[in-house]
């Protein structure tokens, strides 16, 4: 399984929590070099204050608690 593939099984399994706030996540890319995530953010959680502190503070974490090799994950838009 190759990078791509791991972070998009990390992603389906935080995508639960964030629609059941009428949100969504959907992964753009995975930049291999810089081992960098950029994700957009749909639904309620595009544009939301809180998307920093949802991007960081959970998605974020989730992965890198997974995936130790991931450096980042960061909006695309």
């Amino acid at each position: 399984m190759d990078l791509k593939e791991r972070v998009n099984t990390v992603i389906e399994k935080v995508r639960p929590s964030l629609e059941a706030d009428g949100g969504g996540i959907e992964l753009v890319d995975v930049l291999d070099d810089e081992k960098v995530v950029l994700v957009n953010l749909t639904g309620a959680c595009h544009g939301c204050p809180m998307s920093t502190m949802t991007i960081k503070g959970f998605v974020e974490k989730t992965i890198k608690d997974e995936i130790p090799e991931i450096n980042e994950v960061r909006l695309a838009n």
